[in-house]
């Protein structure tokens, strides 16, 4: 009889938990969407959507770049992995680089109304959430580079990280689609 290991019962209980908190700010951003008389984003509130979309693409690239980081430490390929998982962080360190540029640009701040407070606060906690992959990609290649013996003393580490990056990957595309695509 299977029966999961303790880090995977623990990442998937915690997942659902951020499911839920990241559930309850789109629920207070489609609410407070849906009470405002005026145009949304409001007027001067604008958004640059094509800088945002590359960033998106290089972030859905790395969840398919952390899977075959994943295949190759399967198959038993540490420099492999390490590959894949190198190509993962650079890519999820460009969307975070696009994002603080992004910030930068915006004409608007988290005080100047509701838009503002809400825009910062959903990217904003997505922004720590993939800050914090970035820091789980160095701890997991910290490990697997010390390990004598690579494999399944490792794997499941690998693939709760690999839950974790696909999650944030999935966030970001609702995210996106609610913030920037949706009128």
């Amino acid at each position: 009889m299977y029966r999961p290991k303790l880090l995977q019962v623990g990442v998937i209980v915690w997942l659902a938990s951020e499911l839920m908190f990241f559930s309850g700010l789109f629920a207070a951003y489609f609410s407070i969407r849906s009470a405002t008389v005026h145009n949304w984003p409001p007027q001067g509130d604008t958004l640059d959507v094509p800088p945002v979309l590359v960033a998106t693409i290089l972030l859905v690239l790395s969840s398919f770049t952390m899977q075959y980081g994943v295949v190759r430490a399967i198959r038993g390929s540490r420099w492999g992995f390490i590959g894949w998982l190198a190509m993962t962080f650079v890519l999820g360190g460009l969307f975070e680089g696009m994002q603080i540029s992004d910030y930068l640009g915006r004409p608007f701040a988290i005080s100047t109304d509701a838009y503002g407070s809400l825009f910062y606060t959903l990217t904003g906690f997505h922004f720590l959430h993939v800050a914090g992959g970035l820091v789980g990609m160095i701890i997991v290649a910290v490990r697997v580079l010390r390990t004598p013996r690579f494999g399944h003393r490792t794997m499941p580490a690998i693939e709760m990280l690999s839950y974790y990056w696909h999650f944030v990957d999935v966030v970001w595309v609702a995210m996106f689609l609610a913030i920037f695509i949706l009128k």
